[in-house]
């Protein structure tokens, strides 16, 4: 019989092993959709155990599953397995090994937590009724992303899960605490690109040229009533420009000027009618001050909405394993998840797992110090086991 006290102890008595799968994967961090090492290396460890599954699923995905002793409910948790343009700063035994890539957003930790949760489930497959599946899914971080590649593949087209859940590591929780946001949690995400076009020239000579850069300032400054003025104030709704490219000089104003930024928001409707005034707004401006504009709006995921009723039994489990105490609410964050696809397509819920040391915050996620608290290995994968066992038991 499958027990609480069983699981936990398995947890403990395997966590060495969880911890040092994630200290291999954070020295060999890959980018995403160039996850070939990191997929191999996920294959040799389930071939090592038995454990079925099928490679290059969306790219470099991997789809593996154990089988209870009779048919039941069908439930899959996903581990995002990509790393980040990130130059380490952390002199660490397992620093990173691959100079400019670097696990600063805890996928290390996913992958590793699902592998040692896949270990546990293997153990007690005779135990339970059911399937469950894991999902190491590769390009989190970059548009168009591994999910929406996944779950349109063949390999899905005939798949149902009745429940798919994840996790992500937390900087503002401590080790040992997780958190929950029922409903809508996690904005969309599209990027815009801009080009503003003039004649460039002597900047002592204003009247003479297209200032440009005066331009492209100006169109990024009014952008911003679009959220202050037009966006509906219930509606979360960010706006940034993070680069801006004017390569003129002290007294040389450019021909062109380039703005790239992020849109982001949690309502559909909404999310369409703002890039429409985006690109007219940017349009318009840049007319009316003599230059001429090129926009392109990448459109990328959608609003990540985590299932109610999925999120309050997962909130009742973790308090089984961890205690009242140490499960919380966190609010909606306006970064994005391309977990959001599968949420469109099947009761999905996302939680968060504290990696903080006690009363100090730790470095927060895409830092270049990002770490996390080796604590967490003691739980993290007995968790994940937890959750899918009491899915399966669910009536």
């Amino acid at each position: 019989m499958i027990t609480l006290e069983f699981i936990k102890r398995a947890a403990v008595q395997s966590a060495g092993m969880v911890q040092q799968l994630r200290e291999q994967l954070h020295q060999y961090p890959e980018l995403s959709f160039h996850e070939e090492k990191t997929a191999a290396f996920i294959g040799k460890k389930l071939d090592a155990w038995k454990i079925p599954y099928k490679a290059n699923i969306g790219g470099n995905g991997i789809l593996c599953w154990i089988k209870g002793s009779k048919a039941g409910k069908s439930v899959a948790i996903r581990a995002d397995i990509d790393a980040l343009p990130v130059i380490e700063q952390n002199e660490i035994p397992y620093k990173s090994k691959n100079k400019g890539v670097m696990h600063a957003c805890g996928h290390d930790v996913h992958t590793a937590s699902l592998l040692g949760a896949l270990y546990l489930l293997n153990q007690i497959k005779d135990e339970f009724a059911g399937t469950v599946y894991g999902i190491f899914q590769p390009a989190e971080e970059k548009v168009p992303g591994g999910a929406h590649a996944m779950l349109n593949s063949t390999e899905f087209k005939n798949l149902h899960f009745d429940y798919v859940f994840a996790q992500h590591v937390y900087a503002n929780l401590p080790c040992g605490k997780v958190g929950f946001h029922a409903g809508k949690y996690m904005a969309s995400t599209d990027e815009i690109y801009v080009t503003i076009k003039g004649k460039g020239g002597h900047a002592a000579n204003p009247h003479q040229i297209t200032d440009t850069v005066y331009i492209a300032s100006s169109i990024m400054v009014e952008l911003q009533q679009i959220v202050s003025r037009k966006a509906d104030a219930a509606i979360p709704t960010v706006l940034s420009f993070g680069k801006i490219i004017a390569n003129g000089a002290v007294n040389i104003i450019p021909d062109e000027v380039l703005l790239e930024g992020t849109f982001r928001t949690m309502n559909e409707a909404w999310r369409k009618k703002a890039l429409h005034n985006i690109k007219s707004m940017i349009m318009g401006m840049a007319h009316t001050m003599g230059a001429t504009a090129e926009v392109n709006i990448l459109n990328g995921y959608p609003a990540l909405v985590n299932h109610a009723e999925l999120t309050q039994k997962l909130e009742r489990f973790a308090t089984e394993y961890l205690g009242k105490k140490n499960v919380e609410q966190v609010d909606i964050r306006m970064t994005a998840e391309d977990f959001s696809y599968f949420a469109l397509q099947y009761p999905s819920a996302l939680y968060r797992l504290g990696i903080s040391e006690q009363n100090k915050e730790a470095f927060p996620l895409h830092s270049a110090h990002f770490n996390v608290n080796n604590d967490i290995f003691k739980f993290t994968h007995g968790l994940l086991t937890w959750f899918a066992i009491r899915l399966l038991q669910e009536k």
